[in-house]
C-alpha cells in the first residue's frame, strides 16, 4: 500500500522528527541492530538505529560507516548511559554526523545531553510522567516509552498504562510507543491514543536480514506469548534491572548466577557495584551465545510479548509493509464507520 492518508495524518510529526517515509523505529537491540538490520528498516521505509550497546569508539565507528555504506536514509545510534566511555562515543556519533541519538539504560547526565544537542536530535526513554517531563526540561527532543511487555531489560508498567498517563499528558510532545507491538492494530491503537509513531524490536529480530543464529530464529517461531517471561531479582543488595527473555536452561543459571553473587558478596569477596556489573556481564554473555552461537538452551533468548505474532522469517520490507497496510486498513475502516449517519 502506497497510498496511506490515515497512517500519515496521525504520523506526521514523528515521520518529519525521523525523516523517515513511515515511524516506525527499529527497537535497538545488542548484537542484533547492527549494519545489516538497521540498513534493512531504514531502507525499508522505517528508522534503523545501531545498538552500541559495549562498543568501543573504534568499533562505533566503523558500525556507523559500514552502515551507512548500506542505506542512502538516515538512521539512529543508541548509546548506553551506564558506558565508561559515553562522552567519547557521543564524539564519534559527531564526526560520523549522525542525526540522531538515543540514550538508554537509565536517566541521561546533563554532559551527554548537552554534547549531544550540539549536532544531533537527541531520543530519551521516559519509564513514567514525571521523567517524560524531566526530560523534555532537559532537552530531550523525543520520548520513548516503552512497556513492560518488551524484550530484554524493561521497566515495570505496561505499554497499556503508560499510554494513558504519559500520551494525553503531553500532547504537543514527539512520543513513540514500543512494548508488545507486532502487528498493525496495535500501531494504529497506540496513534489513535496520541503517539507520534512506534518502535518495534521483536518481529525484526527474527527477520530475514537479522544476523541472530537460525536456532535463534527458529525459538521465536515456537514460542509463544506467555513463554517470554521477566526475570527475577533474588537479593535486594543486588538491583538488577528485569530482563524479558524465552524460559530455557538459561533463566534457571541467571538466578544460579544471582545466589552465586549474593554469596560472595556474604563473604565480602566482592563489592555491591562489581557485583550488580558482574550480573549485568552475564547478561551480555548469555546474550551473545543465544544471539550469534545459536546456544538456545544457556543463552539469554531475550524476547518481548509480541513474540506470539511472529509467524514467519520475512525480510524487513514484509514486516514494515504489513505494518502499514494492516494500520491503514483498520484506521480507514473506523473513519468509515465515525461517518456513518447515527440510526433514526
Amino acid at each position: 500500500m502506497t497510498d496511506t492518508p490515515h497512517l500519515d495524518r496521525l504520523t506526521a510529526r514523528g515521520r518529519a522528527f525521523l525523516g523517515s517515509r513511515h515511524a516506525i523505529l527499529g527497537g535497538a537491540m545488542t548484537w542484533v541492530s547492527e549494519r545489516h538490520l538497521v540498513s534493512a528498516i531504514s531502507n525499508a521505509g522505517g528508522f534503523g538505529v545501531i545498538a552500541c550497546g559495549a562498543m568501543t569508539p573504534d568499533m562505533l565507528a566503523a558500525e556507523i560507516e559500514a552502515t551507512r555504506a548500506l542505506t542512502p536514509r538516515p538512521f539512529g545510534v543508541n548509546l548506553i548511559t551506564l558506558h565508561p566511555l559515553l562522552l567519547d562515543l557521543v564524539a564519534v556519533c559527531r564526526d560520523q554526523r549522525v542525526s540522531h541519538v538515543v540514550l538508554a539504560g537509565g536517566l541521561p547526565p546533563a554532559p551527554a545531553i548537552a554534547a549531544v544537542k550540539d549536532f544531533a536530535k537527541l531520543i530519551c526513554f521516559a519509564p513514567n510522567l514525571a521523567l517524560a517531563r524531566k526530560l523534555l526540561r532537559s532537552g530531550a527532543d523525543a520520548l520513548v516509552i516503552e512497556g513492560s511487555e518488551a524484550g530484554g531489560h524493561i521497566g515495570p508498567v505496561s505499554l497499556a498504562v503508560l499510554a494513558q498517563e504519559i500520551l494525553p499528558a503531553l500532547p504537543e510532545a514527539t512520543i513513540f510507543a514500543a512494548g508488545g507491538l507486532g502487528n498493525g492494530a496495535g500501531v494504529a491503537a497506540m496513534l489513535e491514543m496520541g503517539a507520534s509513531g512506534v518502535q518495534l524490536g521483536t518481529r525484526f529480530a527474527a527477520s530475514a536480514e537479522s544476523i541472530a543464529h537460525p536456532a535463534f530464529k527458529q525459538a521465536f517461531l515456537r514460542a509463544a506469548a506467555r513463554d517470554a517471561v521477566a526475570s527475577v531479582q533474588l537479593d535486594p543488595r543486588l538491583p538488577v534491572i528485569p530482563v524479558r527473555a524465552l524460559r530455557n536452561a538459561g533463566t534457571e543459571a541467571f538466578m544460579a548466577k544471582q545466589r552465586e553473587v549474593a554469596e560472595r558478596l556474604d563473604r565480602g569477596e566482592i563489592e555491591p557495584a562489581l557485583a550488580s556489573l558482574e550480573i549485568e556481564h552475564y547478561w551480555a554473555g548469555a546474550l551473545r551465545r543465544a544471539v550469534i552461537d545459536g546456544d538456545v538452551e544457556t543463552g539469554s533468548l531475550m524476547a518481548g510479548q509480541s513474540v506470539g505474532m511472529v509467524k514467519a522469517i520475512e525480510p524487513v520490507a514484509t514486516i514494515i509493509a504489513s505494518l502499514v497496510d494492516e494500520a491503514e486498513s483498520l484506521l480507514a475502516r473506523r473513519q468509515a464507520r465515525a461517518a456513518l449517519p447515527e440510526p433514526a
